[in-house]
């Protein structure tokens, strides 16, 4: 299938992501076209990674399938040729938004990440470590780096549009959203991952932590929007190599970040854009986890 680094399509152009470029269709739908950008350490590669934005977009579809009932969603499809019904101008572009477009309703988005942890890894790792805390919240001692959470912690965080979003309280979030909002999006964050979690694991994969973003449709609803637990937006880990008390192994892009590790530690990157140019060995190894993300989370191949 064509590799994509950035598209361009006969609608309004009115976002552009790290990976996602959001097309307007109308005043009630969206459409999300996933490119093959890869970004690490925050800063985006010049390479595309093949099949990437593919994989991003059907393990999102498949998970919204499994939550219909759970909670509200914005995918109306993520069926090209469907899609292509509903908007004829893309009939020309088929081969290019193969896969990875998927049609969806128009929210107002609200200005939180809805991060849920059920383990201590990352920047709440560290956060812990340091302090004994997470976002500024006490909690309790003795534990150790990937340890299981019980019960899993909601720990919301500020959008960025660049850098890292920042950790708030769920106080700072009320004041930001309101009280009834605020509740409703950590039941809702909850109710995702609970199901999520269990799915996964008995595919092989912990979903270590992860994180959804939410809007209000024209009707008033709250609905899950954006994409819902991939590598990219969740931190994978194998479950037959889990081992509490250490960093690791994630399911995404370890290929990607090793390999800028050796380069920054070698002094021929000081990590800030434009990053060294990526092997092909880098490139293919990373298409490589991310297929298999799709086919351990899912159960199935990737067929385009």
């Amino acid at each position: 299938m064509t590799t994509m680094l950035s598209s361009d399509l006969p609608l309004p152009k009115i976002g552009r992501g790290k990976v996602r470029d959001i097309y307007a269709v109308d005043d009630d739908r969206l459409l999300l076209v996933t490119t093959d950008r890869i970004s690490a350490f925050d800063v985006v590669m010049g390479e595309t990674i093949p099949m990437k934005g593919a994989v991003l977009t059907q393990i999102s579809a498949f998970w919204f399938n499994e939550l219909e009932g759970v909670v509200p969603h914005h995918m109306i499809s993520a069926d090209t040729d469907e899609i292509i019904a509903a908007v004829p101008a893309l009939k020309p572009h088929r081969a290019e938004i193969l896969g990875r477009a998927m049609l969806c309703r128009r929210t107002t988005v609200f200005p939180i990440e809805c991060v849920i942890r059920g383990y201590l890894s990352g920047s709440a790792w560290k956060e812990y470590a340091a302090s004994g805390t997470l976002a500024g919240e006490k909690l309790k001692a003795g534990l150790v780096e990937s340890e299981k959470l019980d019960p899993s912690i909601f720990s919301p965080a500020t959008k960025a549009e660049t850098g890292h979003d920042e950790n708030i309280t769920i106080a700072k979030m009320r004041e930001v959203v309101g009280d009834e909002t605020a509740y409703t999006l950590e039941s809702m964050t909850r109710a995702i991952y609970t199901l999520g979690e269990e799915l996964a694991r008995e595919q092989g994969i912990i979903i270590a932590d992860t994180k959804f973003e939410f809007g209000r449709d024209k009707d008033g609803r709250i609905i899950l929007i954006d994409e819902v637990m991939t590598p990219d937006s969740s931190r994978f880990w194998a479950v037959d190599a889990y081992k509490p008390g250490q960093p690791q192994a994630s399911f995404d892009k370890q290929p990607l970040r090793d390999y800028l590790d050796v380069e920054r530690r070698a002094g021929r990157w000081n990590g800030d854009a434009p990053p060294p140019p990526l092997p092909a060995s880098v490139v293919e190894a990373t298409s490589k986890r991310y297929l298999e993300a799709y086919r351990r989370v899912t159960g199935t191949e990737l067929k385009i």
